[in-house]
Formats: structure tokens, C-alpha cells, sequence
């Protein structure tokens, strides 16, 4: 069966690519596994029959082909966890930024930095008369 992923992933935005891309990766490894434990079983039932030494190799390449996409599974948990964080720190830098500016002297500054009350009202030269 083919598949062209262009047109099964139409109007997704980026954010949405990725947790569709996600979702399907994971069923895949975990159809996977569960293929490799039914392929596992009927190994096992075969090679106890057999007792032939090629039957047990083939056991072993099964388990150990089962145990790599476990793997894969975890590696695709981190991985989406580091694509989140870094999806959760982007909004932060575009957001807002105040920018505070202390105009005095630095016995001022260091006053109020103190939390000592200092700063008194002047009059504003550049008001209207």
C-alpha cells in the first residue's frame, strides 16, 4: 500500500505536524512489537519442537529485534519531550518586554535597591507654566 503523506497532512500547522507524526510513529513501533511478541510465541512453540539450533538463533534475533523497538519507543518519548520544551520556551522570547530605566544618582539607586524610600517628587521643568 502507498501513501502519499503530503495530502494526509494538509492544513495541519507545524505544531500539529509533529504531534500527527508523533501519534502515528508510536502506533506503528507498538503494532510492531505486538507483531514481534505473537512472532516471539510462535518461535518458541517451534524451536521446542524442533530442537533444531538454527530454530533457538532465530528465537534470539526475534527477542533482541523486540527489545530494539522498545527502544525506539523510548527514544521517540525523549524525543518529543525535547521538541515540547523547546515548543514551550519559544512563546517566552516573543512575548513583552518592560524595559525600566532609574534615573539618579547611584547613592539613590543603591538606597532604593535597600528598599529605603528616596525618591522625591521634583517639579517638572518641562511642564507649561
Amino acid at each position: 500500500m502507498i501513501m502519499n503523506m503530503a495530502t494526509n497532512q494538509k492544513g495541519l500547522t507545524g505544531t500539529s505536524k509533529i504531534d500527527a507524526d508523533y501519534e502515528r510513529v508510536r502506533r506503528d513501533l507498538f503494532d510492531l512489537a505486538g507483531q514481534g511478541d505473537e512472532a516471539i510465541e510462535l518461535m518458541l512453540e517451534l524451536a521446542r519442537e524442533s530442537e533444531h539450533p538454527r530454530a533457538f538463533e532465530v528465537l534470539g534475533q526475534l527477542i533482541k529485534q523486540n527489545a530494539e523497538i522498545g527502544e525506539k519507543i523510548l527514544k521517540l518519548h525523549k524525543t518529543k519531550k525535547e521538541v515540547d520544551k523547546v515548543e514551550a520556551d519559544v512563546p517566552m522570547l516573543a512575548g513583552t518586554t518592560n524595559n525600566n530605566v532609574f534615573i539618579g544618582s547611584t547613592a539613590e539607586l543603591q538606597k532604593m535597591l535597600r528598599d529605603e524610600a528616596v525618591i522625591e517628587v521634583e517639579p517638572d521643568l518641562f511642564k507649561d507654566e
